[in-house]
């Protein structure tokens, strides 16, 4: 198979980013032209999607990086205080959230619905409305649009039954009897 997209990689420190890349380019270097990169701007500037992974307490992705169309997946803001994207980044895009009950104070919409930069009128939606058809995801190929995950119990209960399913069809794992 052709490589299909290109993944560009960056870690705050040069060993942890190498050592991703190194782990994932037997995997999916078939698919992806994995490419670390030496600085956050150069990952971000001109991706189509952009996924943060980082426990950090200020932005590390600048709104002057993005592009029209620009998909941001947000899934470490896991805690008050905790941001990854520009403040003006989320007054511009469309947001989608995992859950109102935890979005709010541990998740990307934290921090700018605490300052009053935001308010909730501002969240297009939960993920599942988007999902069932309730609401419409993108509407436009210039959109910026932004889901921020929390992790809620049900995710992680489909992603352990997916597991589950696949290692009896390979015939792999061990049984462990949980009292």
């Amino acid at each position: 198979m052709a490589v299909e997209f290109e993944l560009s990689v960056y870690g705050r420190t040069g060993k942890t980013r190498d050592a991703y890349v190194a782990e994932m380019r037997p995997l999916y270097g078939n698919v992806a032209k994995i490419v670390p990169m030496k600085n956050t701007k150069d990952a971000v500037e001109g991706a189509d999607i952009v996924v943060t992974t980082t426990p950090s307490r200020e932005p590390v992705v600048s709104n002057d990086w993005v592009k029209a169309g620009m998909h941001f997946n947000c899934i470490s803001a896991d805690a008050p205080s905790k941001q990854e994207l520009d403040l003006a980044i989320l007054t511009g895009a469309k947001i989608i959230i995992d859950d109102w009950r935890q979005a709010p104070h541990s998740g990307e919409i934290n921090v700018p619905l605490a300052k009053g930069i935001i308010t909730k009128q501002n969240v297009w939606g939960e993920i599942c409305e988007v999902v069932a058809g309730l609401k419409p995801g993108r509407t436009s190929s210039d959109e910026i649009t932004v889901f921020t995950s929390t992790g809620l119990a049900v995710q992680d209960a489909v992603t352990a039954n997916l597991a589950y399913k696949k290692a009896l069809a390979k015939g792999i794992g061990k049984f462990v009897e949980i009292v």
